[in-house]
């Protein structure tokens, strides 16, 4: 089997081909300049994760920004969007505070992107 698709690790873009053997192992990877194409290519194939970032509402009705810390397997992230969407974070909040620990089992923290104050 073969697989193609658009690096996103860096603005070249190259277009990647990977082949696949009947068990879904990689047994190739073409059209990649660098190995971080190579290795988004076989992570992307195997195991693909995403970032998340959205907002967390406070009390107050501020809307935070937030993001994993690391990427989530693509297939947790409805899981997580889901727990997040439930909490509030209250003020002051500091870029860097966790609001959601261990989003949807995954061991990965959701944190806040920017700080605010309750004056804001």
């Amino acid at each position: 089997m073969v697989r193609e698709f658009v690096c996103i690790c860096c603005p070249v873009g190259c277009r990647l081909t990977v082949t696949l053997d009947d068990a879904g192992n990689v047994l190739d990877v073409t059209g990649n300049t660098c190995n971080r194409g190579k290795e988004y290519a076989v992570s992307e194939v195997t195991a693909p994760t995403r970032m998340i970032t959205t907002t967390v509402k406070t009390a107050d009705g501020i809307c935070v920004p937030v993001k994993t810390e690391k990427p989530v397997p693509k297939e947790k992230i409805f899981n997580c969007m889901e727990e997040i969407k439930l909490h509030t974070v209250s003020l002051p909040i500091r870029t860097g505070d966790v609001v959601v620990s261990d989003v949807a089992g995954t061991g990965i923290n959701v944190i806040a992107t920017r700080s605010f104050d309750s004056s804001q």
